[in-house]
């Protein structure tokens, strides 16, 4: 993508005309042409019309087309997420770190050594968003795409080229309308790969209008779209890399992702879906299939019932955030409170020992003592009986070391070491027969 940076939006000037452009930026409904209550598909329809028409393999040598692209992209980023969005209604720009704004990367813009980059920092958990590739979007929009048909209840396995689409049309009843219709995309590959829904335009061309990515759950990667008439929610995922650095923050926003799908039934005839081959370099591996949801009426009212304890749950994660942190902050007071007075009665006893080491007329022992106090106080001294008996032990073997020396004569004095090891030598018990004669 010409002109951007991987994980943020940043400006190639100096800071002095960042802070500039940052006085100079325009207001991002602005930009997109949406009105503040806009709805989510509302601001994706409209980014994709300013992505389309002012994307860099289409404007190569147009520096005004490349800088309308930026701010669109931009502006997508800030409305798109809603807390960036809620920030900004609040506080404007000031509450939005410009330089932390992530970009949706377009691989098919991408050379070679940008596309390798993206791929390592993927590996190592960092959030790289991708978008479709301009040249599927505009291809569908001209209705210059190759259509499959799909039958209901039945899989279809396939492999989709990098930065492709396999689109697919599916026929559906008013009964089948009613029921429910659901379309699901897997991976036993693990293949990143985009489910996306096209409505049909006036021109005969397709455009986009929902979009889910990929996410891999143990072994299998797969994205679906449910229309069961009543509302349905999408979940994504925490960014890693934030989780790792405020966990806490992390566990709290967990259920932030969990957003009301824009599109909640639709009507008889024909629709449209496609598979978008996301991998940084191979092909996308995929199995899709689209079911009626008639048959699945137990599974209808369990994911009703399980998303509304999931909504019930984040609203009680809010309320126990503040509680969570008002302990927190306690206990943090307390483990400092803990750490202050352990060290105030270490000085305490040490200045103690200090003082019942003043109580001498030594000087020497005086200077010492306060050092040197809290190796010996726990060694007992030894009594006078016992140093009597251990010189008497020394005297007695001296002396009969000096007999010794007198009956063999002089001798070369032999290393403690050597005479250990002669006696123990001598010490070995030998068991003789005296019967035999020798």
């Amino acid at each position: 993508m010409a002109g951007s940076k991987f994980g943020s939006f940043k400006s190639e000037r100096g800071d002095s005309a960042a802070a500039g452009a940052a006085a100079q930026r325009r207001d991002p409904y602005e930009v997109l042409g949406v009105g503040r209550n806009a709805t989510e598909q509302e601001i994706k329809s409209a980014f994709r019309r300013m992505a389309l028409k002012y994307h860099p393999d289409k404007n190569a040598d147009d520096p005004v087309a490349s800088d309308k692209f930026q701010e669109a992209t931009f502006s997508y980023n800030i409305l798109s997420d809603p807390d960036k969005r809620r920030q900004y209604d609040s506080s404007g720009f000031e509450a939005i770190e410009a330089d932390s704004q992530e970009l949706e990367l377009d691989l098919s813009s991408l050379n070679t050594v940008n596309t390798v980059f993206a791929a390592l920092f993927s590996k190592l958990g960092v959030p790289i968003k991708t978008t479709v590739s301009a040249t599927v979007l505009e291809e569908s929009l001209n209705g210059s795409v190759e259509i499959s048909q799909l039958e209901l209840g039945k899989s279809v396995c396939r492999k989709v080229e990098r930065q492709s689409a396999h689109f697919y049309s599916v026929d559906i009843t008013d009964i089948e309308a009613k029921m429910g219709l659901v379309c699901r995309v897997h991976s036993n590959a693990k293949s990143r790969f985009k489910l996306l829904y096209f409505e049909p335009e006036e021109n005969g061309g397709l455009s986009l209008a929902l979009q889910e990515d990929s996410a891999k759950t143990g072994k299998v990667s797969s994205a679906g779209m449910f229309f069961l008439g009543f509302p349905v929610y999408r979940f994504e995922q925490n960014n890693s890399a934030a989780a790792a650095k405020d966990p806490d923050s992390a566990f709290f926003k967990r259920l932030d992702g969990f957003q009301p799908c824009e599109v909640n039934e639709l009507k008889a005839g024909t629709h449209f879906f496609a598979v978008y081959g996301d991998n940084f370099f191979k092909s996308a591996t995929y199995t899709i299939e689209v079911v009626c949801a008639e048959p699945f009426s137990t599974e209808k009212e369990k994911l009703r019932r399980v998303e509304a304890k999931i909504l019930a749950k984040r609203s009680e994660l809010s309320k126990f955030e503040s509680e969570y942190r008002e302990v927190l902050a306690k206990f943090t007071e307390m483990t400092s409170r803990y750490a202050q007075e352990m060290q105030m009665i270490d000085e305490l006893l040490k200045e103690r020992n200090a003082i019942h080491a003043s109580y001498t007329n030594n000087p020497t022992l005086q200077r010492s003592s306060s050092s040197s106090r809290g190796k010996t106080s726990f060694k007992e001294p030894k009594s006078d009986n016992d140093q009597t008996v251990k010189k008497e032990k020394q005297s007695k073997s001296k002396s009969r070391e000096g007999s010794r020396s007198d009956d063999d004569g002089p001798k070369k004095e032999k290393k403690p070491n050597e005479r250990l090891r002669r006696k123990k030598w001598f010490n070995i018990h030998l068991k003789v027969d005296k019967k035999r004669p020798s």
